[in-house]
């Protein structure tokens, strides 16, 4: 029942909140594409990924001889405060930035990119405090009830396409640290989470994969469809978040898109995961993921939603999911308001068990988020907005004791995004 009255809420939020944003005004942003092997060629997002055809990445270009350069990135300056026996509060910075130069080489289409984060320096203690999360390490140890920093260098990718015919692409990406073909848009750069500072509590279930190094991705877009395949190493980044993480190609994954209208976006994927957890070396991970995205330009602002479900299955048996739906409504040019509602299954890694048991799923927790900032002002090339964000948690039963029934999560944060 309770995951029933969550979707139901999900399916509430994503379809209400554009009503309030009818008869507002347009305001600014990246260029839409006019079909999806121009969505392609623009590589705005993660990796490989895809949002709708429509959406308009807010990012500076411009031309240096032969080349298109763009530039885009975020940063988030936030206070959190949470509540109940394990919540934490820690004032931190969540923040990345992205460059991007393209230009014709040969037939086709080079693109070169860098991401890079401050995270390593801006959230100190290898982690901030998020309830019930958990994935990676901190200091030898498993990390829960907070979220690793990005590392350094998220992205170091080229990517080739060739246009075989006007509705045909084949496209080649190589990266030492990038993005497999493996989940939707990662969540720093889905429009949909644009506003929201924090990490998803499914991360580990749906796009962890979006910072894997030694990356090699094929695929093939033909009219409104796409394939993809790839190959990398699937150890996650160690806790040592300034260096490279390089290792043999021994993980796989594919990824089928359909981009079937400007405004909707779909993707399935699967992924075989070669000891991704360095504290569990002998485990690997069997990942599904599924999403849909739907993106509505509007009359200053526009309204970005996605719902996704992820799923690991382990070497050793055990198996767990994650269910996600978030939006995002821009309207009168200068605010923002959003929500975002989460199911998802928790192991027993979150109780400390003693080192060497079997880890087990210890209940499933859902999480409800909301916020709002507004844009105070843009300086050349730099939009700022003060904001905040509401959530409140419900417990299963089984980490009551530890967490409480309904823990709440506050944070408020001072956001600065590049724009054209």
């Amino acid at each position: 029942m309770r995951k029933i009255s969550a979707l139901v809420f999900a399916g509430w939020l994503c379809w209400a909140l554009p009503l309030a944003a009818q008869h507002a005004h347009s305001s600014g942003g990246g260029m839409p594409a006019p079909d999806f092997a121009a969505a392609v060629l623009h590589h705005n997002g993660s990796g490989t990924s895809a949002e709708p055809d429509s959406t308009a990445t807010p990012m500076w270009m411009l031309m240096k001889d032969h080349w298109m350069l763009m530039f885009h990135g975020e940063a988030f300056l936030n206070d959190t405060q949470q509540s109940g026996p394990r919540g934490g509060d820690k004032l931190f910075s969540t923040n990345w930035f992205m460059a991007m130069a393209q230009r014709r080489a040969g037939p086709g289409t080079l693109t070169l990119r860098a991401m890079l984060s401050l995270e390593p320096a801006t959230v100190t203690g290898r982690y901030y405090p998020e309830l019930f999360q958990q994935g990676e390490t901190a200091f030898g140890k498993p990390l829960i009830d907070g979220q690793h920093p990005h590392d350094l260098l998220m992205e170091i990718a080229a990517l080739y396409d060739l246009r075989l015919s006007d509705r045909t692409l084949l496209s080649v990406y190589a990266a030492p640290v990038g993005d497999p073909a493996l989940g939707p848009a990662a969540y720093p750069h889905r429009a949909s989470a644009s506003e929201d500072p924090l990490a998803p509590l499914g991360h580990h279930l749906e796009d962890a994969t979006h910072i894997s190094d030694d990356v090699v991705t094929v695929g093939l877009t033909q009219g409104i469809g796409r394939i993809e395949f790839s190959g990398f190493h699937g150890r996650e980044p160690d806790e040592f978040r300034w260096n490279l993480d390089q290792g043999r190609m021994d993980s796989w994954s594919w990824r089928a898109t359909v981009n079937p209208s400007a405004n909707w976006s779909g993707q399935f994927s699967m992924g075989h995961l070669h000891s991704p957890e360095a504290l569990r070396p002998d485990e690997n991970i069997v990942r599904t993921t599924a999403s849909l995205m739907y993106n509505r330009p509007l009359a200053g602002g526009s309204w970005a939603s996605t719902l996704v479900w992820g799923r690991n299955h382990s070497s050793e048996g055990l198996t767990w999911n994650g269910y996600l739906a978030e939006t995002t409504l821009r309207f009168a040019d200068r605010n923002a308001v959003w929500g975002r509602i989460e199911d998802v299954d928790r192991t027993t890694e979150l109780l400390q068990p003693a080192p060497g048991l079997p880890e087990g799923i210890a209940g499933r927790v859902q999480a409800y988020t909301a916020g709002y900032d507004r844009s105070i002002g843009t300086w050349p090339h730099l939009d700022i907005a003060p904001g905040g964000q509401f959530t409140l948690y419900r417990t299963p039963a089984g980490l009551r004791p530890e967490y409480g029934p309904y823990p709440v999560g506050v944070v408020l944060f001072l956001r600065l995004r590049i724009v054209p």
